[in-house]
């Protein structure tokens, strides 16, 4: 079986200057935990998790370190949570992209998945982005197929 076979298409993208509080609505509203990044002509620049957005409202363990009174201040919190909202997506996209072939086999997405720990793969045709699958996808597919 082929990754065409399960892939998800058309696949929903953001723009690089989506902004955090846009991109985070689109995955509630969608009920997707990541999108791909594209630019104007359609490049895949990055992509984009639910994981990605929460960790951009927690400090670095070595930020903590070095000031953590700063974290013990709810306000502050608060005004950094309302700038973060207002910033472009691509300050908190992950920028290497694993991809996998539109023709390449379901297994072999699966395991790439499982080794990268990596939920969502953008599935490419030509160097051109034409789908996304998953391992909920991938999971369901096998399960279904071999248990019925």
């Amino acid at each position: 079986m082929k990754v065409r076979e399960v892939m998800i298409a058309p696949v929903i993208t953001v723009s690089p200057d989506t902004t955090y509080e846009d991109t985070a609505f689109l995955l509630y509203s969608k009920n997707i935990s990541g999108v791909p990044v594209v630019n104007d002509e359609g490049e895949l620049v990055g992509i984009v998790s639910e994981k990605d957005l929460f960790r951009a409202m927690f400090p670095l363990y070595e930020e903590y370190i070095l000031e953590p009174h700063v974290f013990c201040d709810r306000e502050k919190q608060e005004e950094e949570i309302r700038y973060i909202r207002k910033q472009p997506v691509s300050k908190y996209m992950s920028k290497q992209v694993v991809t996998i072939d539109i023709d390449a086999p379901i297994l072999r997405a699966g395991g790439l998945m499982l080794a990268r720990g990596l939920h969502r793969l953008p599935v490419m045709e030509k160097r051109k982005l034409v789908g996304i699958v998953t391992r909920e996808d991938i999971y369901g597919t096998i399960l279904k197929k071999h248990l019925g």
